[in-house]
């Protein structure tokens, strides 16, 4: 039976993305296949899109890195799932832009059936990202004070709302349209575009314990400056960056290893990426998957959803994360 998903068919803009329909796939050993019900698209999805993302698979592709939706058939020998049982996943190869996908069993996680579908798609990258960031890489403690760049983002709106919930005083940066985002998930406000963020945060001497940084750029070695004693740049996207050119990340990585060597008392981390982290903590992952499935049941977190579009707008969904022309996550619905 045929189905539609999304493919990538070369390097370029989001005019190379089309939606085609392929045969149903069966589920090979060990895998589940789902009838999908929302999928996200992230910045690595805009970085494969342009070719510069390691480890990128061959033309034509399937973008998309996280998924929920049905339980539509089993494997022979699965039996953590049975059919018409809510799951979703992070995947570790892209694929997830279809309306039907196969995962494999270790890697589905259980969804609350009454959960909305784009809510708990959010959480497999953005929130997932964000706690790693948060607990596995800074080691975030309560009274520190955080700047998260980017802050009205889908990570960005997930560090702000884990990071009140893990007691820090926490700043953001947006451009205005966003400001009052930030200033609703806790943070303190500030426009990136008109005010000088170094000068405005350096003001009061105090240094800061924390950098979450997705930005990337002219602005991390005057930022690096802000950190007290102790102090974490956590560095784990590029966004300022050009995303159709390798080449133009190689300054950032070289600043950000000068960086790491310098023996002040900062440190400089640089995220691995979070499908290989996962993919070499498989029980952390289940765990705090259910951790955040939890909080979101009971209110405690709530994505921050700036757009919800059909399968078939694939490519203005990626048009309008590349111009950032939204606020926290866009979701793919891929049934009606």
């Amino acid at each position: 039976m045929a189905f539609k998903r999304v493919v990538v068919t070369g390097k370029g803009g989001p005019e190379v993305i089309q939606v085609v329909e392929a045969e149903r796939e069966e589920p090979g050993p060990g895998q589940v296949r789902l009838r999908v019900e929302a999928s996200g698209v992230a910045f690595a999805d805009i970085m494969a899109r342009r070719g510069a993302y390691p480890g990128l698979p061959p033309h034509p592709y399937t973008p998309g890195y996280d998924v929920v939706g049905v339980v539509d058939k089993l494997a022979d020998g699965v039996t953590g799932f049975a059919p018409g049982q809510r799951a979703g996943a992070l995947m570790l190869g892209f694929g997830a832009c279809a309306e039907f996908v196969t995962v494999p069993e270790e890697m589905l996680v259980p969804v609350p059936q009454g959960m909305d579908p784009g809510e708990a798609v959010s959480l497999f990258l953005n929130y997932l990202t964000a706690w790693q960031l948060l607990y596995e890489m800074a080691q975030v403690q309560p009274g520190e004070r955080a700047l998260v760049t980017s802050a009205a983002g889908g990570v960005g709106t997930a560090l702000l709302q884990l990071g009140k919930r893990a007691g820090l005083e926490l700043i953001g940066t947006a451009s205005s349209g966003k400001l009052a985002l930030v200033a609703e998930l806790g943070a303190i406000p500030v426009d990136y575009r008109s005010e000088d963020v170094v000068q405005r945060l350096g003001q009061d001497g105090k240094g800061l314990d924390v950098i979450f940084d997705g930005v990337g750029g002219k602005t991390v070695r005057r930022a690096y400056r802000l950190l007290g004693k102790g102090g974490r740049l956590v560095r784990y996207g590029f966004l300022s960056l050009d995303a159709s050119n390798l080449v133009a990340f190689l300054p950032a990585i070289l600043e950000t290893t000068w960086l790491r060597l310098l023996p002040d008392g900062r440190r400089v981390l640089f995220n691995q990426g979070l499908p290989e982290f996962v993919a070499q903590n498989k029980g952390w992952y289940r765990q705090i998957m259910a951790e955040l499935f939890r909080l979101l049941e009971q209110g405690a977190i709530r994505p921050v959803i700036g757009k919800r579009l059909p399968l078939q707008e694939t490519a203005q969904a990626h048009r309008l994360l590349e111009t950032g022309a939204v606020q926290g996550k866009i979701v793919l619905l891929a049934q009606g």
